[in-house]
């Protein structure tokens, strides 16, 4: 039995109505011509807390029982799922620990404290984060609410795929491509799910830094690679370091394929969001967009969803990029 189905999602789309942002699908004729087809963008900047993390994070909260909500809940993440789990947890009243890299954008820290979670640091390099997660959740009588291996969190971030899907049949466009961010597969699961069970003849394509390759990998051995701990990106929302146990297996069975991007691809992607979209996104949000900029695929006249995941960029980074400076 599949882990998480199409039920699923349109389960969490129902859990999520009224809750979360349905984030409009934007088509720039300018970057249309640029790239010869229509190009249909799904801004989660625009989603709460700034990126698609906040729904599976809801999804999954919703569902603790009174018990649960009472004990709380523990998540581990570099800032996007850490917001999403904040709110979430604030919005149903439950306690809210975050164990953060030490290096996670101070925006993410700051907006994860605002929410009213208790913040954690741990060395990305040097530690285990799922041991110090589990360690706690034990101590604490804790939830665990896992950044992308856990089918409720994967069915949450599968209604962007829901509405993307039902966005571009309105819009009259037959989507032939659907571009999205992978770092521990969570959000491309449940879209490649929503898209492919809708439009199964839409090729669906995760996108890695080139870095941080290990779905890419993993798709070519067919076991789940891990990341070199040398590497490094500017896309600090897609570190994780190896694909997940329950996503991978959904990815592998629903994605056309993995695409890589450089850092100075993604930084052209953020300057070409910000001066000519008008939009804000931050580096692991725009690597889909950064994509088709590359020319890593084709267009050739079709259309092509694209999912900017999250505008959480941190403000000194984002002034660098806009500067030239990466």
């Amino acid at each position: 039995m599949d882990a998480v189905t199409f039920s699923d999602i349109e389960a969490a789309a129902g859990r999520l109505a009224g809750l979360a942002v349905v984030t409009p699908l934007i088509e720039s004729p300018t970057l249309n011509d640029r790239l010869g087809g229509r190009v249909l963008l799904k801004p989660e900047t625009l989603q709460r807390a700034g990126a698609f993390k906040f729904r599976g994070a809801m999804n999954r909260i919703s569902r603790l029982t009174g018990d649960e909500r009472r004990r709380g809940v523990i998540a581990c993440s570099s800032g996007n799922h850490a917001q999403g789990v904040a709110l979430a947890a604030r919005m149903v009243g439950a306690p809210a620990v975050i164990v953060m890299p030490s290096d996670a954008p101070a925006m993410k820290v700051g907006n994860t404290r605002d929410y009213g979670a208790r913040v954690i640091f741990y060395d990305r390099y040097t530690e285990d984060r799922e041991a110090i997660v589990e360690g706690l959740a034990a101590e604490g009588g804790l939830t665990i609410v896992w950044p992308f291996d856990d089918p409720d969190v994967i069915a949450g971030q599968g209604t962007v795929g829901l509405e993307l899907a039902g966005q571009a049949r309105a819009a009259g466009a037959t989507l032939e491509l659907v571009l999205g961010p992978l770092g521990g597969g969570g959000l491309m699961a449940g879209v490649a799910t929503a898209v492919k069970h809708l439009s199964p003849e839409t090729r669906v394509f995760g996108v890695e830094p080139d870095a941080f390759d290990d779905t890419s990998r993993s798709l070519d051995s067919g076991e789940r690679e891990k990341v070199d701990p040398a590497a490094r990106s500017i896309c600090d929302a897609l570190q994780s370091p190896s694909p997940g146990a329950i996503t991978f297996p959904i990815n592998q069975r629903t994605l056309a394929g993995v695409l890589t991007v450089t850092d100075a691809q993604v930084a052209e992607a953020i300057r070409y969001a910000y001066t000519t979209l008008k939009l804000v996104v931050e580096p692991g949000g725009v690597v889909g967009l950064a994509a088709l900029l590359a020319g890593k695929i084709e267009l050739a006249g079709g259309a092509a969803g694209v999912v900017l995941s999250g505008g959480n960029i941190d403000p000194a980074l984002f002034a660098s990029i806009l500067a030239g400076d990466l």
